[in-house]
């Protein structure tokens, strides 16, 4: 029966998108897309910009039923990085097939190829089957899939539908595969897994944006939105991804937070007057981005000084701009510091899948100290593992933003705040609508769908 009303969920679902697509309008997407990030092309988290961010983050996923990547499905043939040491923990067993959603040639991708040829020399009985799936794509790709039966053994993704995926049922919990593996790991981390004090995937990584900085270009680096307002006006060449996620910080700084304690949206008034700090930084000559891959191509090129992403972006900037690339908090605002948007990236195992003790046993494989350390110098992943030393000063910056975040609330009116406020930015900084009613109406309209 169970899976009977996954089905008919499933078949539901494809006849809204398309009545959707045949309206000529796009439907407001009911998940966080993530962190640009993950995916070269351009977040998560913001309906019209974005995940990871990223097709990183910044762009918005959309509501339609996302198409199957064009990446052929295979096996991972990078060479095994030298050096590497074999994990303690459980052997990967069996056929495990994993989607991940870094982009092509980023570093990211570089650092998982490494990983699953280390993976697949170590485990000799076990088949490890990879698909890179776009971040824009990835979450509505698992969730129609695996509510119809299907879909992958296991993903990796940061934790922005974690709570909407576990409430549909289409996540198996893991603690008991879990126990005594959890010792090293940060609490922040080990939380940002759980929904209701169970726990649905293995930590990696965490992450939160913060402010990369050009050294040759920025002398001054502004710890202040006012600060930052007159670095702008004087010449300082900022990149904004335009969506919700990147720009929480300013939400925080402003005074506010994306729900209370009852769950009601707690952004009114302070979005409006963060909205209305962007687009004087717009007007004072601050580049907004829809596109987060053109937001990092400003970046790496030399157009822009500044700009604010998260740790996925540090190897690829790095490779353009070397040793001048540096990391600063997001401004503090008037009601006090920034409070970037703190997830956990972690493998998620199928509630489907016919090999879970496989499935975990790769991910701990993945998250063990040495593979860590791969993610950390090659990605600069901000690590879940709290004994991972990290030498790179861009990654401590990166850890320290995490540590001081806004952590990613977990309940369901979460799911009501990506699509209304990635608008109401938009309806902002393009349409030039008035940032006080736009708050007004935007927390009104997020409570309403949510019932409260």
């Amino acid at each position: 029966m169970q899976r009977m009303l996954k089905l008919l969920g499933a078949f539901s679902l494809m006849a809204l998108l398309l009545a959707a697509c045949g309206g000529g309008t796009a439907a407001t997407p009911t998940s966080a897309p993530a962190p640009a990030a993950e995916a070269t092309a351009a977040p998560a988290a913001a309906a019209t910009a974005a995940p990871e961010a990223p097709t990183a983050m910044a762009e918005a996923p959309t509501a339609a039923m996302a198409e199957a990547p064009t990446a052929a499905m295979a096996e991972a043939t990078a060479a095994p990085a030298a050096g590497g040491e074999a994990m303690a923990g459980p052997k990967v067993t069996g056929e495990v097939t994993l989607w991940h959603a870094y982009g092509a040639g980023s570093a990211e991708e570089s650092a998982i190829n490494t990983l699953i040829a280390n993976a697949q020399k170590d485990n000799p009985d076990a088949k490890i089957t990879v698909l890179e799936v776009p971040f824009d794509q990835v979450y509505n790709k698992f969730e129609t899939e695996a509510a119809a039966g299907g879909g992958p053994d296991m993903f990796i993704a940061p934790n922005d539908s974690l709570g909407k995926e576990v409430r549909a049922d289409l996540l198996a919990p893991i603690d008991d595969k879990m126990a005594g593996h959890l010792d090293n790991l940060l609490p922040v981390a080990v939380e940002g897994c759980k929904v209701d004090g169970k726990l649905y995937c293995v930590p990696e990584s965490l992450k939160a944006v913060a402010m990369f900085y050009n050294t040759d270009k920025v002398k001054t680096v502004p710890t202040t939105t006012d600060e930052l307002l007159t670095a702008v006006k004087g010449g300082l060449k900022l990149a904004i991804n335009q969506n919700a996620y990147h720009n929480v910080p300013f939400f925080v700084g402003f005074g506010g937070k994306i729900v209370d304690d009852a769950g009601k949206c707690a952004l009114d008034p302070a979005f409006g007057e963060a909205m209305t700090y962007l687009k004087q930084l717009k007007d004072a000559g601050a580049q907004f981005y829809t596109d987060g891959g053109k937001a990092n191509d400003a970046f790496q090129t030399g157009a822009a000084d500044a700009i604010i992403n998260g740790p996925w972006a540090t190897g690829d900037y790095k490779k353009s701009l070397g040793d001048k690339v540096a990391v600063a908090p997001v401004p503090a605002g008037p009601k006090g510091p920034a409070g970037p948007l703190t997830g956990t990236d972690g493998f998620y195992v199928n509630v489907n899948s016919k090999n879970v003790d496989g499935a975990v046993a790769l991910g701990l494989y993945l998250t063990s100290p040495a593979s860590m350390k791969i993610y950390v110098d090659q990605a600069g992943h901000v690590p879940a593992d709290k004994n991972i030393q990290i030498a790179d000063a861009v990654t401590k910056g990166f850890a320290e933003a995490a540590a001081n975040g806004y952590p990613r609330p977990q309940v369901a009116e979460l799911d009501n705040f990506w699509g209304p406020f990635g608008d109401a930015v938009n309806n902002v900084i393009e349409k030039g609508e008035d940032p006080a009613k736009v708050s007004t109406d935007t927390c009104a309209a997020m409570d309403k769908a949510n019932n409260k």
